[in-house]
């Protein structure tokens, strides 16, 4: 008699049914659109639902484990197709993919890719990088890979289309390549994950380089620990070695990361194989990730050496204001600035550092969490935005299941904290390494705003808009400081206002009179009740100082 065919476990169904219904999310607006002008769009995302449905009813009667397993690639087909409507309803992109087409622009032409502004891309309700210097950042200021790759889709148009057609496809590629890479009860949760709940596609369709580098790290989170077993990389452990410097020359998210898996393949290795064994690994892995990493930039770094090191250092050299979730929150809209904010981006650099070394400290306990915790330290950067977060969230799922705690339990750890008694003594030094990164950030988020501002007078050009403010600005500082205005009604900056009157720097404990003139010649007020704040930011040192402004319409 043969054996009965295996049913599914029910956190299989419950996983493919959530997968399923994640589809709904962001559908209904993407159908509405191509309703009015692109009926045959609107048809397909029609039978979409009906697959939904579909699927939903099979999850939930359905007998055999290789039946639901069908179901689970109906459902990421399903996925795929309503993930290419969305791109064919909204495909031009924003600031990033119009940044990636047009590099890729001057690539194709032999012109210079890093050091060129292009401020005319900024138009149309494109967003812009405000910086402390009160200007804007128009420059490419990410590794060139994602260039590269757009350069042979230059055919199908301006924007940002060619960059959000490269990352979407590279998004649902990898996609339908995790979900191949899982354990099949455990596939749905990647269909979730990547092209579920609308973020990641949302994220692709605006071009952002970084959905490149998450495609590349994929195959190198799955089963990290095991990169290097028996003291041999093999085909698979080189292709990840050059995953992972691939992933690095097309942004700078996997740098971040890349010291985690690395000291995590050394401390899983050094407990298997020994210390000697364990470095070999180390320096095979290194060096192939570094060699990949420089084959891809070969071209730049020949061309334009210091214009590339100091376009792909941008994001950490060019003094965007303050944006994000994170604790700059305390400075931007629970007080009224600091004159320390320098010190978030000193607390970041300590708390990334810090959690390396606990992290090979207590490897045993920290490896599963290696695609987690670097991605911590953002939350006290300067620029803490969910994005950093999000992004990187399908890692999180390949590392939880296919790096579980049991890979790390014979990982190596130095001699001294194996010998730590009890868990009060290890929090203590877990404690002791933070510290230092804590004190910066309460130190930064302590500070007070070192300009006062009120409004003295205004001019309106409307009952609805201002042309422009005068107002009478002291500065409490020990430092001579160069401030540069804006006002803003939400999160996130407005453009800067001109100066027409007043000193570019105000010297020490002096007070002076600005005249301020809104972008575009007039600030159109917002509804009553909508908070108005004056903003101003200084270079050097990074300041920033905050002032409620009473503008009423008809005042």
């Amino acid at each position: 008699m043969s054996a009965a065919p295996e049913s599914p476990a029910p956190w299989h169904r419950v996983l493919t049914l959530l997968a399923d219904v994640s589809l709904f999310i962001g559908t209904r607006s993407v159908w509405t659109s191509a309703a009015s002008h692109r009926l045959a769009v609107a048809a397909v995302i029609s039978v979409c639902y009906a697959s939904i449905l579909a699927c939903g009813v099979l999850v939930l009667v359905v007998r055999r484990t290789r039946t639901l397993a069908r179901v689970d690639l109906c459902v990421l087909l399903t996925a795929v197709t309503l993930t290419l409507c969305a791109w064919s309803m909204n495909h031009n992109g924003g600031d990033e993919a119009v940044l990636t087409t047009q590099a890729a622009r001057a690539l194709a032409a032999g012109h210079a890719v890093y050091g060129q502004p292009w401020p005319w891309l900024f138009t149309h309700g494109v967003a812009v990088t405000p910086t402390v210097t009160g200007g804007y950042d128009f420059t490419y200021g990410y590794p060139p890979l994602a260039p590269l790759l757009t350069a042979p889709l230059l055919w199908l148009g301006h924007a940002g289309t060619p960059a959000t057609a490269m990352t979407t496809c590279a998004l649902i590629v990898s996609a339908a390549t995790t979900w191949r890479m899982l354990p099949v009860p455990w596939r749905s949760a990647a269909t979730m994950l990547f092209l579920g709940f609308a973020f990641l596609p949302s994220y692709a369709r605006l071009g952002y380089p970084a959905i490149l580098a998450l495609v590349l790290l994929v195959p190198v989170v799955v089963r990290w620990p095991r990169i290097g077993q028996g003291g041999r990389l093999g085909a698979a452990g080189i292709a990840r070695a050059a995953c992972l410097g691939a992933a690095c020359a097309a942004q700078q998210l996997p740098w971040f990361l890349a010291p985690f898996l690395l000291a995590g393949i050394y401390a899983v290795r050094r407990g298997e194989l020994g210390r000697r064994a364990a470095t070999a690994v180390l320096l095979r892995v290194s060096g192939i990730a570094v060699a990949v990493w420089l084959l891809i930039d070969t071209y730049f770094v020949v061309r334009e050496p210091g214009a590339w090191l100091d376009g792909i250092a941008l994001p950490l050299t060019q003094g965007a204001v303050l944006h994000g979730q994170g604790l700059v929150g305390v400075s931007l809209y629970l007080t009224d600035g600091s004159d320390r904010l320098d010190w978030y981006g000193y607390a970041s650099l300590l708390l990334a550092a810090a959690l390396l070394a606990l992290f090979v400290l207590f490897v045993r306990r920290l490896g599963p969490a290696a695609t987690v915790l670097p991605w911590c330290a953002f939350y006290l950067a300067t620029r803490s935005q969910d994005g950093y977060y999000l992004m990187m969230t399908p890692l999180w799922l390949a590392a939880a299941i296919t790096a579980p705690p049991a890979e790390f339990t014979r990982a190596w750890q130095p001699r001294p904290l194996r010998r730590l008694p009890g868990r009060p003594t290890r929090a203590a030094v877990a404690l002791l390494v933070l510290a230092p990164a804590l004190v910066c950030a309460l130190w930064a988020a302590t500070g007070a705003p070192p300009l006062r501002m009120r409004v003295i007078a205004e001019r309106r050009a409307s009952a609805t808009a201002v042309s422009l403010l005068r107002l009478r600005v002291t500065n409490t500082d020990d430092s001579a400081l160069s401030p540069h205005f804006t006002l803003t009604t939400g999160q996130g900056m407005s453009k800067y206002w001109s100066i027409t009157r007043g000193p570019a720097t105000l010297a020490a404990h002096t007070t002076a009179e600005y005249e301020l003139r809104p972008p575009g010649g007039r600030f159109a007020l917002p509804r009553p009740g909508v908070r108005i704040r004056l903003r101003a930011f200084t270079p050097a040192p990074q300041t920033l100082s905050s002032a409620d402004v009473r503008l009423t319409r008809g005042g």
